[in-house]
């Protein structure tokens, strides 16, 4: 994967990625029943399976089957879960937040739109690292994040009370224009969230808040294996000091420093800055396992030892 690529398949990964959270509770891929208490999964009813008359039966076997079904259907699936994130942190760094996770592409949509509007990121102070960005035209961006500020907070409200509460009875309901007090608020109350942290928090909420993030962070920096942002170090001497690859990092890391950086996402923002700065497959930056072996680009991958190189 080339360097002008490179965001191209972030942004596809992104809308991917949001289309499938769409989508999971309408094909009944994942979601709760709000009637009947259960967990759909694909399709079916993921239910305890405890039947109504082990409760009334005070002997051990019964005890001993309710428990093992609790576990079992209960206990288990939750600990597999909550196991993906420290798995992906442990192999993959934060590639998650980079390139799937829906807040951070909506915090990215965030940050250009403010960029476009008042010529930095954050909404009320200038940092060091905002991309010296000429402001766009007003009027059409100010509609355009008007128009997001109201529909993508509301969509990702409908979008996410449908895990608890049947999607067709949410269309139902707005269709009709008469809503259950559940309906009401896990919409309104989603929307608001969206809203605020879109506009206020931002990359925040990823660096110190999210826990999806925090599990992949601790597990990424433990890691000797994971997947992680390298320079070339023997190249130093290439660098023209434009601090593109500083301004290109939303998350506010500093690639030139070659070190481990919690909060670097493998987004490859710097990446395609330095390539850029220094032309195609020039640039000192590069994604590899560890501190060693290059995955990505292919380009900037050529100028490292061929050993270092993940085939």
């Amino acid at each position: 994967m080339g360097t002008d690529r490179l965001t191209t398949y972030r942004r596809l990964s992104q809308i991917a990625f949001i289309l499938l959270v769409f989508l999971m509770p309408v094909l009944n891929i994942l979601r709760i029943d709000s009637d009947t208490h259960e967990l759909i999964l694909f399709g079916t009813s993921w239910s305890f399976g405890i039947q109504p008359e082990l409760y009334a039966d005070r002997g051990a076997s019964s005890a001993f089957h309710i428990a093992l079904q609790v576990f079992l259907k209960g206990i288990l699936p939750w600990l597999v879960f909550l196991a993906v994130f420290p798995l992906l942190g442990y192999f993959t760094g934060r590639l998650f937040c980079g390139w799937a996770c829906p807040e951070g592409a909506l915090f990215e949509l965030s940050d250009f739109l403010t960029l476009k509007l008042i010529g930095r990121r954050d909404l009320f102070n200038a940092h060091p690292n905002d991309p010296p960005q000429a402001k766009g035209n007003r009027p059409v961006y100010g509609t355009i994040a008007l128009a997001s500020a109201l529909i993508i907070p509301l969509a990702g409200g409908v979008a996410l009370t449908g895990y608890f509460v049947a999607p067709a009875t949410i269309w139902s309901q707005i269709v009709n224009w008469q809503f259950t007090f559940g309906v009401k608020a896990g919409i309104i109350g989603v929307a608001i969230y969206m809203l605020i942290t879109s506009i206020v928090v931002r990359h925040v909420l990823c660096r110190f808040v999210c826990a999806a993030g925090l599990m992949q962070m601790l597990f990424g920096w433990l890691s000797s294996r994971s997947l992680r942002l390298n320079m070339d170090v023997s190249r130093i001497s290439a660098c023209t000091d434009c601090k593109g690859c500083d301004r290109a990092c939303f998350m506010k890391v500093s690639p030139r420093k070659n070190k481990r950086d919690i909060s670097c996402v493998n987004c490859g923002a710097c990446i395609v800055a330095c390539n850029k700065e220094l032309g195609r497959g020039n640039g000192l930056f590069h994604l590899g396992l560890g501190s060693g072996q290059c995955s990505l680009p292919e380009e900037n991958c050529k100028n490292l030892q061929p050993k270092t190189v993940v085939q």
